[in-house]
């Protein structure tokens, strides 16, 4: 089954493509779909395939020594994974799951190549995210490994707010995903009753709200001073 174009164009990565361009990437996209906590891959699987994310919420997770699951990244609508793995030739370093009913297209290693062979900026843009994610990546470690429990779970937060946020007025941002204090906590290496005592002192200092599931950030620069504490 072929892909519709105008969804493929959706994806930034294709964005630019013309019509005729986007006809030639459609033979290579197989779509398909996944059930919440399902897993797509597993760390040490071959890098078989390139996937991209239409729809839905996917957890990049690692086991940490004492077995328990620390989530390294949440891939939104519209953007890809296994990108590193494939591009390299290794196995993939971590999982890939569904955090909820999930349509994901994917195209094989080989084919992904031809892509980038013929369209040379995809690769430009995938290298250029997957620096992005690197730093990230290793921030994420050094905050789990070195800051207090209420900076880390700040720092998500506002890093969530600029990837996933939208603006509900001047003031208030909400999360465009939905997150239960399980996954907080295996995003910033803490316990779920931890993460309930700090989420629950933001609300009651008015940094933080519930609406409808979704966090809304109602001050954001408070947040930010959670993170690095003005010192006198």
């Amino acid at each position: 089954m072929s892909y519709d174009i105008k969804e493929l164009k959706k994806l930034p990565i294709f964005s630019t493509l013309s019509d005729e361009e986007i006809k030639e990437i459609q033979a290579y996209v197989i779509p398909g779909k996944y059930r919440k906590k399902e897993d797509i891959f597993a760390e040490g699987d071959p890098p078989d395939w390139f996937y991209l994310l239409v729809s839905g919420k996917v957890k990049i997770t690692k086991l940490s020594h004492d077995g328990r699951e620390i989530i390294l990244e949440l891939i939104s609508d519209q953007d890809f994974f296994g990108g590193f793995a494939v591009l390299k030739g290794f196995p993939y370093p971590a999982n890939a799951v569904a955090m909820e009913d999930s349509e994901i297209i994917k195209i094989s290693r080989v084919n992904l190549l031809k892509i980038i062979d013929r369209f040379p900026h995809i690769m430009y843009d995938i290298t250029s995210s997957l620096g992005d994610r690197i730093r990230e990546f290793h921030d994420t470690l050094k905050n789990i490994a070195l800051e207090r429990v209420e900076a880390r779970i700040a720092a998500l937060l506002v890093k969530l707010a600029d990837k996933a946020g939208e603006k509900l007025n001047q003031k208030d941002t909400v999360i465009n995903m939905r997150l239960t204090k399980q996954d907080i906590a295996e995003m910033v290496g803490t316990t779920v009753e931890t993460t309930i005592r700090v989420m629950s002192r933001f609300k009651k200092a008015g940094l933080v709200a519930d609406e409808s599931g979704k966090i809304v950030i109602k001050d954001l620069e408070a947040l930010k001073a959670v993170i690095t504490p003005t010192t006198y």
